[in-house]
């Protein structure tokens, strides 16, 4: 049986996020893995493409609520508001 390697550590932010799905596809396009080890990088790029998806969709509502004049839910303004 194949020894598994230590899961990777989750990215700090979408940039490395973003690093990290390329090196995947760049490993996966030279053909050089077995079928196990790309199944696994498979596998390591569709949880980063998720992560990338709901960061960025975040990101989008906040921008929404911004662009409303709504404060952000957890931001300095909108605390203050909440208790006056």
């Amino acid at each position: 049986m194949a020894k598994r390697k230590a899961p990777p550590k989750p990215p700090k932010n979408i940039e490395e996020a973003l690093q990290q799905l390329e090196t995947l596809v760049v490993n996966l396009e030279q053909g050089d893995l077995s079928l196990d080890e790309s199944l696994a990088q498979f596998e390591q790029g569709i949880a980063l493409t998720r992560y990338c998806q709901e960061t960025l969709t975040q990101a989008e509502l906040k921008v929404q609520q911004l662009v409303k004049g709504d404060k952000p839910e957890g931001s300095q303004e909108a605390t203050t508001a909440a208790h006056e």
